[in-house]
């Protein structure tokens, strides 16, 4: 199979990463991990298969990660574990709201992390 149609295949286990839902590689865009600049040259992963990000995704409809070591939320500041949940959570969210809408993928992103790259922009 030629390499453009083989999709986006997983950095970690190989397998397709057949759904935006399941994008550690547009998670990361859309909470503001990857300039866009950047996103055509970055290698995928399925999300579980970044669990130090995937820990930090707290939804019903996720089934929690854990991380053992240094890495583990537990072993990190409260403070810092709270921000990180909120920021992923909605960036996961994002994804599974982007699946059912055309939007030019420069809109993908959080609103917040637009903001931001716009004042980067405008400096």
């Amino acid at each position: 199979m030629a390499k453009c149609e083989e999709g986006y295949l997983c950095d970690v286990c190989g397998g397709d990463v057949a759904e935006l839902t399941e994008s550690d590689l547009y998670l990361r865009y859309v909470i503001g991990m990857l300039d866009p600049e950047v996103l055509h040259t970055t290698r995928e992963r399925h999300i579980r298969c970044n669990p130090t990000l995937a820990q930090f995704i707290v939804a019903e409809e996720f089934p929690p990660v854990a991380v053992e070591g240094a890495f583990d939320k537990r072993q990190l500041d409260v403070a810092f574990v709270r921000a990180q949940e909120s920021l992923v959570t909605r960036g996961w969210r994002r994804l599974n709201e982007l699946a059912g809408l055309d939007l030019p993928i420069l809109d993908y992103p959080l609103a917040e992390v637009r903001g931001q790259w716009e004042k980067t922009r405008k400096m």
